[in-house]
This record gives C-alpha cells, sequence and structure tokens, in this order.
C-alpha cells in the first residue's frame, strides 16, 4: 500500500522527540473527544484535487478522522478535470458570477469527469490509505433533487440568465449517506442532481451542494479547502472570523466575487442554518483538516451565524 505520509510529513515527524509527539496526541485528545460521533462535511477541490502529494494529505486525514471516530463527508469538485475535457474537444468553459455555463455537451463532460474520472479516483485513494469509501452522485437513491437554476442578471434587474444544464437544489434526502455512515463507510459525493420534473442530469456548483449536505445532516462542522489562506480583505490579509453583517459587506463592496460568491454564500447559509461551525482553509497546507479540527492552530477563516 502507498505510503500513508508524505515524505516531508515524514522527515517533519522524525524530527520530533517522543515527548513532543506526546504533546501533539494530547493536544488532540480533547478535540477527538468533542466531535466523536459527529459529522463533517468536507468539500474538496483546488489545488488539493490535482497536487499529488496533497491528494495524499487529504486521503490520510479522511481515514485517520474516520478511524478516531468522526464521521466524514466528502464533497468534491473538479473545475480543472472538466477545463481540460472541454479543451480536449475544442470547447472553452464559460463563467457568470462563479457558475459554470452548461450547454448539453458540457453536461455530458461533467457527468463523465465528476461521476467517473474525479470520483473513483478520491474513492480508490481513500480506500488505498485503508478506509471504506462510496461514490455517490445526486442521482443514487434520490440524493440531490433540482430544478433549472434561473440566475438573476444584475446589469438588467428583473431579467434572468440562462445557464444551461445548471441546477438548483430543491431537496436533499440523505438516508442513503446516513446508510453509509452508519456501515462504517465514507460516502465520496459528486455534485450532480437529477431533475424533479423531467428527470434531467444538472451540474450543481460544488460548494452549495456541501453546504446543503451541511445542513441537512445537521453537521457539526462544514469545511471548504480552497486555493487561498481563507477570505482575504481587499489588502491581502486574511480575515480569521467573520460574522454574517460582516460578509453581507464584503459581498457589497466587491471584496467577495468571482469563485468566491457562491462558496461563502453557501458557508454563510449553512451557518444560519445550524452548522455548528463553518470553515474556509487553505487546502495547499498540507494535512490541513487535521490542523483545522485536531489543534489549536487555525489555517482559514471560520464564519458564524452571529
Amino acid at each position: 500500500m502507498t505510503d500513508i505520509f508524505t515524505s516531508a510529513t515524514a522527515e517533519a515527524l522524525a524530527q520530533l522527540t517522543p515527548s513532543l509527539k506526546a504533546a501533539v496526541l494530547a493536544e488532540a485528545l480533547p478535540y477527538i473527544r468533542q466531535f466523536h460521533g459527529k459529522t463533517l462535511v468536507v468539500k474538496y477541490g483546488g489545488n488539493a484535487m490535482t497536487d499529488e502529494s496533497l491528494q495524499r494529505s487529504f486521503a490520510h486525514d479522511v481515514v485517520l478522522l474516520k478511524l478516531v471516530g468522526l464521521n466524514p463527508v466528502v464533497v468534491h469538485g473538479g473545475g480543472p478535470q472538466i477545463n481540460h475535457a472541454l479543451q480536449r474537444l475544442g470547447k472553452e468553459g464559460t463563467f457568470i458570477q462563479g457558475m459554470r455555463v452548461t450547454d448539453a455537451e458540457t453536461m455530458e463532460v461533467v457527468e463523465w469527469v465528476l461521476g467517473g474520472q474525479v470520483q473513483q479516483d478520491i474513492v480508490t485513494m481513500i480506500n488505498a490509505f485503508g478506509g471504506k469509501a462510496v461514490g455517490l452522485t445526486g442521482k443514487d437513491g434520490a440524493l440531490i433533487t433540482a430544478r433549472k437554476l434561473r440566475m438573476p442578471d444584475r446589469e438588467n434587474p428583473g431579467q434572468q440568465i440562462d445557464l444551461g444544464f445548471v441546477g438548483d437544489i430543491r431537496r436533499i434526502d440523505p438516508s442513503v449517506v446516513k446508510a453509509l455512515q452508519n456501515d462504517q463507510f465514507i460516502p465520496v459525493i459528486s455534485p450532480i442532481g437529477v431533475g424533479e420534473e423531467d428527470g434531467l442530469a444538472y451540474n450543481i456548483n460544488a460548494d452549495l451542494v456541501a453546504g446543503k449536505m451541511a445542513e441537512v445532516l445537521r453537521a457539526e462542522k462544514l469545511i471548504m479547502m480552497t486555493n487561498t489562506p481563507g477570505v482575504l480583505d481587499k489588502s491581502g490579509n486574511l480575515l480569521s472570523g467573520l460574522t454574517a453583517a460582516r460578509i453581507e459587506e464584503l459581498f457589497a463592496d466587491g471584496t467577495i466575487s468571482g469563485g468566491m460568491l457562491p462558496k461563502i454564500s453557501s458557508a454563510l447559509t449553512a451557518a444560519r442554518q445550524g452548522v455548528n461551525a463553518v470553515h474556509i482553509v487553505d487546502g495547499r497546507v498540507p494535512h490541513c483538516l487535521l490542523l483545522e479540527i485536531l489543534t489549536d492552530q487555525g489555517v482559514g477563516t471560520m464564519i458564524s451565524a452571529q
């Protein structure tokens, strides 16, 4: 089996004295006790999905969290992989307000990449590290029911933008996810929904799926992995803690824009709907999940409803 640690991690551990290793375990124990049996929804995306050492780090963290009694649920993206597949077909991805415009041909690519290639790569890696992962799409067990998303046109009030086969979540039935959790499996979910009226497949933003999944599962934490240290102000400084009111200000002045809009919006909604803590973390940091969940060291931005 592939070595569970990256070479950098192994080297760092070798430099620790036995007493320091014991101190690390002692620091983790209260968090393990606090979160034992709780559900954690992890949005997996960005560099962590494309860098081989970070892929191993992520899989290791997910397996370890499951082994110590937490219940991770993975919702993954796959933007770079979709873009690469589209380029091979001579197509270029188009985005509006952080959402991918998805025509019929693009939807076929999205299903193949997310529900096939990307999902199976994640499942295979988690299983290689000793976990028991199972891949799902929104079609499985009617997990995610959707309808066509109509996005308000900010430049033309009263009008809507047609993004094609992009879905708006209507309902999430978590029964299949809970059944897998009860059997000690780790669900890995692709953000593809099934139309409630037409039965067609719809591409849904992975951040929105992760946020709604955390709400429905009454998760203890929602953790979103990004390619930035967290939410940054206009000067590039990390905002380590944000409230709902402060986020609304950042939306209004344009500090939060583009691809961060659906991410922060879904994080804020999840916090308001009862998820105890929402974290935007830097997926470029090895073992960022363990750092965020089981240590005193934070690696991103925490969002709260109040």
